[in-house]
């Protein structure tokens, strides 16, 4: 063979492999790409919270989660306050009528932002299910939340009127003014405090059911047979 020949060979034996490293670079990258893209917590290996803060900011101020969540309840609750009782008191003299359209936009609110919110920042699907009162998303969750609204609403105002009259008998102010009137921040913080409540029971009552149900399931596996 001549040495030209021996070259050409050489070149062309060069190029297939420049040919393959290339190809076999790029089902590496591609690879990697579909693995980010369908990357889940499923299918995503286990991380610790010390791995992840290495590669987030470092504050000297750190804030648990759950502040944070209840935070973005207080504040719905409070801008309800704000813009329908405040906004809205001087347009709407009858207090009935004022209730009933302030218990309409906190189940609104819940059910559009806050809910919506709490699901948006979650770390994963249903994390935050448990700060919720329905937290399935549907046709039910609206009216469900406005009755939700609307006893809160009402425990809010009673909490109100036991505090006045509480007041007034401790100060000795009968016959002057409400000593203790509505306001966002108080008010946002009622209205927290008994959703939360509530959430809370309907979280025991569902334990004390799956309870009860466990109990009679293993009741009724062990009874006796009889022939």
């Amino acid at each position: 063979m001549s040495r030209e020949k021996r070259k050409k060979a050489q070149q062309e034996a060069a190029a297939r492999e420049r040919a393959e490293s290339a190809a076999s670079y790029y089902e590496l990258k591609t690879q990697a790409v579909e693995d980010l893209v369908n990357a889940s917590a499923e299918n995503s290996p286990p991380v610790s919270r010390e791995e992840i803060r290495k590669y987030t900011s470092r504050g000297r101020l750190k804030v648990a989660d759950w502040v944070k969540l209840l935070a973005v309840k207080w504040w719905f609750a409070a801008a309800v306050c704000f813009f329908f009782i405040w906004g809205l008191g001087t347009y709407v003299p009858n207090m009935l009528d004022l209730l009933v359209i302030t218990g309409a936009a906190l189940g609104f609110v819940t059910d559009l932002l806050t809910n919506n919110v709490l699901r948006f920042v979650a770390p994963a699907k249903g994390a935050n299910d448990r700060w919720m009162m329905y937290p399935k998303k549907g046709f039910a969750s609206l009216p469900l939340n406005l009755l939700h609204a609307g006893v809160v609403l009402f425990l809010v105002y009673t909490a109100y009127n036991m505090l006045n009259a509480l007041l007034i008998h401790l100060g000795g102010m009968e016959g002057t003014a409400v000593p203790l009137g509505v306001e966002p921040i108080l008010f946002g913080l009622l209205y927290l405090g008994f959703d939360m409540l509530l959430i809370t029971l309907k979280h025991l009552a569902q334990n004390m059911l799956r309870d009860a149900e466990k109990k009679a399931n293993g009741a009724g596996g062990n009874r006796p047979v009889r022939g």
